[in-house]
């Protein structure tokens, strides 16, 4: 059973025929996908904010907590140049992604390679090389999946890439294509990227930020905002809630995200997924097919400037989030604990943490989440993975040139 939570969205997935997905040509240089014509403006200052709205405020649910003491020792064990994700190929060798463009293939023994025929990408401010994810299938399909910023000629957007890893004569290097686009290229950060594979492998999660332009998190036609589930070879899923309708549609599983860069599944199938809020009203959110989680109508933070954003409770059509951070967090990668060497935190979620600069522990039951522990790690956590043995190992985020250090967890004896 793909979610515990979705036996309607999985009976119609046993119905439905594959749609076929149309893949438009565009001009020279120019990515595929969708280009609405706001797509190239440059990005708004605020949030809409509908005057006719009364704030209601939110009262629950705010998981900001005091400092615990670490149950692990840190240990450096590598160093890279902005790193954004890390997952770890079967046989516990490390894959490595920088921003600038690089995969790094890290071996068991600590030596590293870099990765050939990596896809271009344009790299400057939160674009860049993104997310790395191993495919399900991996030991017989040697795939791998890439989320980048794809340069276009009026600015980026998110692309998703699967490939074939290729090792000759102590040398790797990828073959592969584009499998799905965002489109809508043009400024703004905040691409999200990350992918999670259903934990019957036939299905990929991809989150796709809003760019910072707000209204596409809530405009169906666009894939900004969303959460989408797709095939293995990034079309349109059978089974997701608007699946009949076709285009984006069709590919959306949730709506209404501002900024999601973690997203993993629970042991017991259910979904979730974190994101970065504005100022204040970071967010994790268990993902129900077919929901609306409101940004940027409601948010429990306020725009940069200053101007509110109604919280949750004001719109309460919208799904509310189980956590929120006030002050933020400033959430990076996500996973769902599993391994042996910290058996008393099985289930629970792990979240990296930028500007908190710590490693963030809530413990799950079912559909409910609480806030268990916050490490001060002292630097900024852009990603988090579990290794084969269980330990934890963290990637550090660093500027160019400047930490970037690679961090292993392991139990205090």
């Amino acid at each position: 059973m793909l979610l515990a939570s979705a036996p309607l969205a999985l009976a119609a997935s046993a119905a439905c025929s594959t749609e076929p997905q149309a893949t438009p040509t565009g001009a020279a240089g120019e990515p595929q996908g969708p280009q609405p014509p706001e797509a190239a403006r440059p990005v708004p200052k605020n949030a809409p904010l509908d005057p006719a709205v009364k704030n209601v405020a939110a009262t629950t649910g705010r998981a900001n907590i005091a400092e615990s003491a670490p149950p692990f020792t840190v240990e450096t064990i590598g160093q890279f140049d902005q790193p954004f994700a890390l997952a770890f190929l079967p046989d516990g060798r490390l894959l490595v992604t920088e921003k600038g463009g690089t995969l790094k293939l890290r071996g068991k023994d600590g030596a590293l390679a870099e990765i050939g025929s990596v896809p271009a990408v344009e790299a400057g401010g939160q674009g860049g090389l993104l997310d790395v994810a191993v495919a399900p299938d991996f030991a017989t399909s040697r795939s791998i999946y890439l989320t980048y910023a794809e340069p276009g000629a009026n600015g980026p957007a998110l692309a998703l890439w699967r490939g074939q890893l290729r090792e000759e004569g102590g040398a790797a290097a990828l073959s592969g294509a584009v499998i799905w686009r965002a489109g809508s290229n043009g400024p703004g950060g905040q691409f999200g990227a990350t992918i999670a594979f259903s934990p019957d492998g036939r299905y990929l999660f991809l989150t796709s930020g809003e760019r910072q332009r707000f209204t596409p998190a809530q405009d169906p036609k666009q894939a900004l905002g969303k959460v989408l589930r797709l095939t293995l070879d990034g079309k349109a899923a059978p089974g997701n809630p608007m699946f009949a309708k076709g285009g984006v549609e069709a590919m959306t599983w949730t709506s209404g995200h501002r900024n999601p860069y973690g997203i993993a599944f629970t042991p017991d199938g259910r979904l979730w997924e974190e994101e970065m809020g504005p100022q204040g009203g970071d967010e994790l959110n268990l993902l129900e097919p077919g929901r609306n989680y409101g940004w940027p109508l409601v948010s429990n933070g306020d725009n940069y400037s200053g101007q509110p954003i109604p919280d949750h409770p004001s719109r309460p059509e919208f799904a509310a989030p189980a956590l929120w951070w006030n002050p933020v967090i400033s959430p990076g990668g996500m996973i769902a604990y599993t391994g042996a060497m910290f058996p008393q935190y099985r289930g629970s979620l792990f979240i990296a943490g930028l500007s908190s600069q710590a490693l963030i522990r809530v413990a799950v039951n079912g559909a409910s989440a609480k806030a268990a522990d916050w490490w001060n790690m002292g630097t900024r956590i852009r990603d988090v993975a579990q290794a084969p043995d269980g330990a934890i190992w963290l990637l550090e985020d660093g500027g160019k040139g400047v930490g970037g250090k690679l961090l292993r967890l392991s139990a205090k004896r």
